[in-house]
């Protein structure tokens, strides 16, 4: 049986707190036939409304350390703000737009994330995505937009790293639709040399990244992603890509590696 296509999209804090860069990135989105999801971080703006509020923002490896005061900050600036502008422009482009977090509808369950080497306080690691929900959701022809929050389903939120929301809920609906899961990046993709965007790696497998990382081309932020991207790839996802907000259908894409023969 010939499953149907799903574009999930995700667009990190750097892209929606830039105008002409969101703007294209909707304008984008908005052009993609079919059924499609649109999962957004939320960035330094939640740093601005919490410094405006008196609450300190703490960093660790480019990581919020989320107190309970910050909580606050991101559910009304993530789950409010950003949400909610992103939603309102989706309808202006003529998609009939619904903003949610992970509480509503109990879409994404996660459990607070343990303390090890560091405490990231109120940070969830997701457990279950609720695919009956966001189905009926796509089926009536909706178009998700999920902030990155999800809850314990004990009364409190959680704030959920926006990559891991999109590659949990692909990998989640990848037995009922033929999943496209994008990455958009501030960069056209993968680079070898990221001063220089006619470097772009075009296909990156397992081995590949393990070589990259290794001789240091591939470092910070763009680890996690990918090792995201690889994860839902090898959970059934058809196609993880990444690329510039500006052009969906180019960027890298991330292949598994050939099975052997022992």
């Amino acid at each position: 049986m010939i499953r149907e296509g799903l574009n999930i999209i995700k667009v990190g804090g750097a892209i929606v707190e830039d105008e002409e860069s969101l703007k294209g990135l909707l304008m984008s989105f908005s052009g993609l036939r079919g059924k499609k999801i649109l999962v957004h971080g939320g960035g330094k703006i939640a740093t601005e409304i919490a410094s405006r509020l008196g609450v300190e923002t703490q960093m660790i490896d480019g990581r919020r350390i989320t107190s309970a005061e910050m909580l606050k900050v991101v559910t009304m600036v993530y789950g409010g703000l950003v949400n909610k502008d992103i939603v309102a422009r989706l309808q202006a482009l003529g998609e009939n737009a619904i903003g949610l977090t992970g509480a509503d509808m109990n879409l994404i369950m996660s459990v607070k994330r343990p303390v090890e080497l560091v405490n990231f306080g109120y940070v969830g690691d997701v457990k279950y995505v609720n695919t009956r929900s966001l189905k009926s959701i796509l089926e009536a022809g909706a178009v998700p937009v999920l902030a990155p929050l999800t809850h314990d389903k004990e009364g409190t939120m959680l704030n959920t790293n926006a990559d891991t929301i999109a590659s949990s809920v692909a990998r989640a609906l990848a037995g009922d639709y033929s999943v496209t899961l994008t990455f958009c990046s501030s960069t056209p993709g993968v680079l070898r040399n990221l001063e220089d965007p006619t470097t772009l790696v075009k296909t990156i497998s397992k081995t590949d990244f393990d070589s990259m990382v290794s001789d240091g081309t591939i470092s910070e932020g763009m680890i996690p992603k990918l090792q995201n991207a690889f994860e839902a790839i090898n959970d059934g996802v058809s196609k993880v890509v990444i690329t510039s907000p500006s052009d969906l259908s180019g960027g890298t894409t991330i292949l598994a590696d050939p099975e052997t023969d022992d």
